[in-house]
């Protein structure tokens, strides 16, 4: 039924297009899709458009997603899929977004068994076969106003892609031609070379990195999308690993621009 696919696919892109406007000024405002070629924009493009067709966006606590907002969103979660197909996102339907962090209540059981409860003030959140929830402010900011190695949409995405053999451990689901012992020993090497780096306070990434395997890949994402050159310096191994996953050079595609 392939060819019944490939119908629903050029009738959505032809019924429900991107306005033009609003897709230039994202491509052209925003740090992160820089460096792209005219054929990767114009798949980006479609790509994002199926986004938007197949999920919700929604914004609560009195938040109304524009059509901006939805494609800012849309367009840096399909960059990191650019290469490999919306079937990366398959299994959930809903975006959260929040005007800001929003608050979240966790248990926490001590030594002793003693539960307390704690608040926490989140900017992003991703629930296996659930929503990915976002804070907009984090989002607006790193449009505006970008940081190396922080970018909460990329970082939530990357949980999800992390989840598509299950829980989130720091291994996706790897291509045939990877080696999963490879990626393991890489990975394991530098997520204990950051905590290392942690526990003296001069780590060249984000040393939330170094709290679990499962926030070292989301992290080195991040900074995989948004500074390549720092993650090739601080990590040249993971950074290859991360070549063969997404199918992407965007140290290529920065150092071009710059």
């Amino acid at each position: 039924m392939k060819w019944l696919d490939h119908l629903r696919v050029r009738y959505t892109l032809s019924h429900y297009p991107i306005p033009h406007t609003a897709w230039e000024n994202l491509m052209h405002e925003a740090d992160i899709f820089k460096g792209l070629s005219a054929v990767e924009r114009a798949h980006l493009r479609e790509l994002t458009t199926l986004f938007l067709h197949r999920k919700t966006l929604t914004g609560v606590q009195g938040l109304l997603v524009s059509t901006e907002m939805a494609l800012a969103v849309a367009a840096q979660a399909c960059l990191m899929i650019l290469n490999l197909g919306l079937d990366y996102f398959d299994g959930w339907v809903e975006v959260v977004i929040y005007p800001g962090a929003f608050q979240v209540t966790r248990d926490n059981i001590d030594a002793t068994g003693l539960v307390s409860h704690q608040e926490q003030a989140l900017s992003g959140e991703a629930w296996s076969r659930g929503p990915v929830i976002l804070s907009w402010d984090d989002i607006a900011e790193s449009l505006v106003t970008p940081h190396p190695g922080h970018n909460v949409v990329i970082h939530e995405f990357a949980h999800k892609l992390d989840m598509l053999n299950g829980s989130a451990n720091g291994l996706p689901p790897l291509h045939p031609d990877m080696v999963r012992q490879q990626w393991a020993d890489i990975f394991t090497d530098a997520f204990e070379h950051l905590q290392k780096q942690r526990r003296h306070h001069h780590s060249g990434i984000d040393a939330y990195g170094a709290t679990a395997p499962a926030e070292f890949f989301a992290v080195v994402s991040e900074y995989f999308f948004t500074h390549p050159l720092i993650l090739r310096q601080q990590a040249p191994a993971v950074y290859e690993q991360l070549v063969l996953f997404y199918h992407q050079t965007p140290e290529k595609r920065q150092t071009e621009f710059d």
